[in-house]
């Protein structure tokens, strides 16, 4: 079956409120129900600490390791951003996806293009989409800027959006430092595998109220082909699970913290130290709920691999060195298959 784009998910509501079955996962499949999951303890890790030389510091550093080796998320608080500036990052979105459809639609991607509004690429017939509209930018590096797809309405978009991912690639340097510095290697051990061309993309993610959010997700699992994924969540609506030790946990909403989590090309970079945890995306019923994802990914051309530190006879090579792996990544999760099993030795 070619490649094909399907209606965004907020128009289908406008046309009489039932879920149409490419929506509605098979009883059993990916674990959909109406459960109450528990709560999960995600640790709360305050990035003025991570530059400190005092002992407080080297404390943060060491709750740093933690939370990547064990759950591979952390709550980012005293991150350098405001937070009436976060609630404006917020609005942007909110206000985008306000719009009425024929002005949404000057920004919509087109097939085979994975920038623009829109939603899920409809790969197979059998394909189960996820409920969720979507606008999907890259914001660096700069020549890699599509200006095409970012919107003009609301007018203070691009300028906003622009401030955010700037500081988050700040955030990503010191991440990436502080990581390693956690495991006691040489600081820009993982930042010399990034590159000149390092890049990051912003996806706002739209969940209109679901007629049956106990047949649908609003993204199926998987685990991110990032580094690091910067997440701000929806400031009053829940959604998002984590998979941890085999059981969905809920993810608990920290007001303007940035919710952090490794992605696939950290934990082969730590050989295998951080986890990229599996993740889902749940519906409701009642309550529209939107968020703003934003990728760190090294430059496609270097060479990715296990730091040869981490590397010993204890702790063997998990992982092959490769480059391009978003390529093996998305060519695995077309397959439904875990993308990182791929390249494990």
């Amino acid at each position: 079956m070619a490649e094909s784009l399907s209606k965004p998910v907020q128009e289908l509501l406008v046309n009489g409120g039932e879920l149409p079955e490419k929506y509605i996962y098979k009883k059993g499949e990916n674990g959909v129900t109406d459960a109450s999951y528990p709560l999960m303890e995600v640790p709360v890790i305050d990035m003025s600490l991570l530059t400190s030389q005092s002992a407080a510091g080297e404390e943060e550093l060491g709750k740093l390791r933690s939370a990547l080796g064990s759950g591979g998320s952390f709550q980012a608080i005293n991150h350098g951003m405001t937070a009436s500036f976060v609630d404006q990052v917020h609005e942007i979105g909110k206000k985008f996806f306000a719009l009425p459809p024929d002005e949404k639609q000057k920004y919509s991607r087109t097939v085979g293009d994975m920038e623009g509004y829109g939603n899920e690429t409809v790969l197979s017939k059998h394909q189960t989409l996820d409920w969720t509209d979507r606008l999907y930018l890259t914001t660096s590096p700069e020549d890699k800027i599509n200006l095409r797809f970012w919107p003009e309405n609301p007018e203070n978009f691009r300028e906003i959006l622009n401030e955010y991912t700037r500081n988050l690639e700040l955030m990503n340097e010191l991440l990436l430092k502080s990581m390693a510095k956690s495991l006691n290697i040489e600081e820009n051990c993982f930042l010399e595998q990034y590159g000149e061309g390092a890049i990051m993309t912003a996806r706002f993610n739209f969940y209109p109220p679901c007629p049956r959010p106990d047949l649908t997700l609003g993204i199926k699992p998987h685990a991110d082909a990032s580094t690091l994924t910067f997440l701000l969540q929806d400031k009053a609506v829940e959604g998002l699970q984590i998979l941890k030790d085999g059981q969905w946990f809920r993810v608990p909403i920290v007001p303007h913290a940035v919710l952090i989590n490794v992605g696939d090309h950290a934990e082969i970079m730590s050989n295998g130290m951080f986890k990229s945890p599996v993740h889902r995306v749940v519906t409701n019923s009642e309550k529209e709920r939107l968020t703003l994802a934003v990728f760190s990914l090294p430059d496609s051309k270097m060479e990715i691999g296990p730091v040869e530190e981490l590397i010993d006879e204890e702790r063997p090579r998990l992982y092959k060195t490769m480059k391009d792996y978003l390529a093996i990544y998305f060519e695995n999760y077309q397959l439904g298959k875990r993308p990182i099993d791929a390249v494990k030795i």
